[in-house]
C-alpha cells in the first residue's frame, strides 16, 4: 500500500513538473522579439561599443541597451530598442544614419542619430541568405567547388539557429557598409541595409577565423581577426586580401590615418605600418594584457586602451607609445572622442569620461 501511495505521489509530482514546464515555455519570449527594458543602471552596466555622431555620443551594450548623450558623456538617455540581444558595436557614417550589431546576428538601424532603432536583420535570416546567394552561384557555375561548401555553411547556420554574433560594423556612407563576425561571417549592403549580400567568398580567410573588427584609416579599409588575420580591401580585386604581419596572435582592432595604420590586440601587441601594410614595426607597450580599444584624439595622437584600464598615447608622430599613469583605471572595450575634446570609454563597468593628458 505504501508503494502505491509513493507511485501516485511520484506521478502527481511528474504531472506538476510537466505543467510547470508548459507554463514556462508559454512565457518564453526570444530576446530577438523582446524590447530592451529601460534601466537606470544601464550607464553602469557592461557596454561594448561607442561612437560619436555630431555633438552626440551613442553607446551600446548588454541586453539591447543603447544610450546617448548630448553633453560629452555627463548625462545619458536610453534609446528605444526593439530587442534584448547583447550589442557589440555601433557606427554612424553621417549626422543621422547609424547602425549597431550584436549577438544573434543582429543588425539595427537608426535614422534619428540614435534615439530610436529598428531591426534590419537577425541570425534567423542569415543562414537562409547564404543558402540562397551561394545556391544561385552554384547553379550558375556548377564547376566551381567553392559554392557548394558555402551553401553547406549557410545550411549549418540555418540548423544551428540565430546564435552567431556580429562583432563590428562599418559604413562608407548611408548606403554602402559591412558587418563582420564569428567564423568569417561578413555581409555587405549597398542600399542602407534594406538587403544584404554574403561576402565570405571575398575574404582571404580559408580557415574561417573570427572577424573581430572593421575600420577605415581614411585611405584604406581593414579587417582585424584572430590568429594573426589582417585583411585589407583591394579595390582592383574587389575582395579583402590578406596582409602579412610578423605577429600571429589575435588582432582586436585597427586605428589609423591616411598613410599610417596601427593594428592592436592580444597581450599588449601593437604593430605599425606606414606603407599600406607592406612592412610592419612592433611598438613597445610594456603590457601583457589585451589592447581592446583605440581612437585618434583632437591633436592627431593615437589613444589606446587595455581591457584592464591601461592607457597609452602615441609619441614621435606615432612611432612610439607612452604608458600613462593610472588613476582609477576603467576597463575599456570601446572609446570615442567627445565634442569637448575629452575621451569617453565604455567597458564592463559602463561609461567613463577621461581628460586628455
Amino acid at each position: 500500500m505504501g508503494s502505491l501511495k509513493k507511485l501516485v505521489l511520484a506521478l502527481l509530482c511528474s504531472m506538476l513538473a510537466l505543467l510547470q514546464g508548459f507554463a514556462q515555455a508559454a512565457d518564453f519570449v526570444d530576446v530577438l522579439d523582446l524590447p530592451a527594458k529601460p534601466s537606470a543602471l544601464a550607464v553602469r552596466s557592461p557596454l561594448l561599443g561607442i561612437a560619436r555622431v555630431g555633438e552626440r555620443l551613442v553607446a551600446v551594450g548588454q541586453r539591447g541597451h543603447i544610450l546617448y548623450s548630448d553633453d560629452a558623456g555627463k548625462h545619458w538617455l536610453q534609446a528605444n530598442v526593439p530587442l534584448s540581444s547583447d550589442l557589440n558595436a555601433v557606427f554612424f557614417p553621417s549626422a543621422r544614419q547609424g547602425w549597431a550589431v550584436g549577438n544573434d546576428g543582429v543588425v539595427l538601424h537608426s535614422s534619428d542619430a540614435g534615439v530610436t532603432w529598428h531591426k534590419q536583420l537577425d541570425g534567423r535570416q542569415i543562414g537562409a541568405l547564404l543558402v540562397k546567394h551561394y545556391g544561385d552561384l552554384a547553379r550558375a557555375e556548377p564547376a566551381n567547388e567553392q559554392w557548394p561548401l558555402l551553401v553547406a555553411e549557410g545550411q549549418r547556420l540555418v540548423e544551428q539557429g540565430a546564435d552567431k554574433p556580429l562583432l563590428d560594423v562599418w559604413f562608407a556612407n548611408d548606403r554602402l557598409g559591412y558587418v563582420v563576425g564569428v567564423f568569417n561571417l561578413i555581409l555587405r549592403t549597398e542600399d542602407g541595409g534594406q538587403s544584404w549580400t554574403p561576402f565570405q567568398d571575398r575574404t582571404d580567410n580559408p580557415q574561417g577565423f573570427h572577424l573581430n573588427a572593421i575600420a577605415s584609416t581614411g585611405d584604406a579599409l581593414y579587417i582585424a581577426g584572430e590568429q594573426g588575420l589582417l585583411l585589407k580591401w583591394d579595390t582592383t580585386l574587389e575582395r579583402f586580401s590578406a596582409v602579412q604581419t610578423p605577429y600571429h596572435g589575435s588582432y582586436f582592432g585597427v586605428v589609423g590615418k591616411p598613410g599610417e595604420v596601427l593594428a592592436y590586440g592580444l597581450r599588449g601587441h601593437v604593430l605599425r605600418s606606414t606603407d599600406g601594410g607592406s612592412r610592419w614595426s612592433p611598438l613597445q607597450t610594456g603590457l601583457q594584457v589585451n589592447i581592446t580599444a583605440a581612437v585618434v584624439d583632437g591633436h592627431g595622437r593615437y589613444r589606446l586602451f587595455s581591457q584592464a584600464g591601461h592607457r597609452l598615447v602615441s609619441q614621435e608622430g606615432g612611432a612610439s607609445l607612452k604608458l600613462l599613469a593610472q588613476h582609477n583605471p576603467a576597463p575599456a572595450v570601446g572609446a570615442a572622442l567627445a565634442a569637448d575634446g575629452s575621451l569617453v570609454v565604455v567597458g564592463s563597468r559602463g561609461v567613463h569620461t577621461l581628460s586628455i593628458e
